[in-house]
């Protein structure tokens, strides 16, 4: 004749909390100095990079080519 094992008891329902979460408050838009449409010029190759997307860094971002650091082009 086979045992039975006994039932397991039944774990009580967790309940909500009536208070909902509050969503996450939005950030203000960082400030950067690099604005779109801006080229920048390798005064070693002379490479030209323009900025389609500003990352949105609150610090400054140096755009590297050749070793130096690349300039503003200036707008003829």
């Amino acid at each position: 004749m086979a045992t039975r094992k006994p039932a397991a008891k039944a774990k009580p329902a967790v309940k909500k909390s009536a208070v909902k979460a509050k969503p996450a408050a939005k950030k203000p838009a960082a400030r950067s100095s690099v604005k779109k449409g801006t080229k920048y010029a390798c005064s070693v190759c002379g490479m030209v990079v323009s900025v389609d997307t500003v990352c949105g860094c609150t610090g400054v971002c140096d755009l590297i080519c050749c070793g130096k650091e690349m300039k503003v082009k200036k707008q003829a």
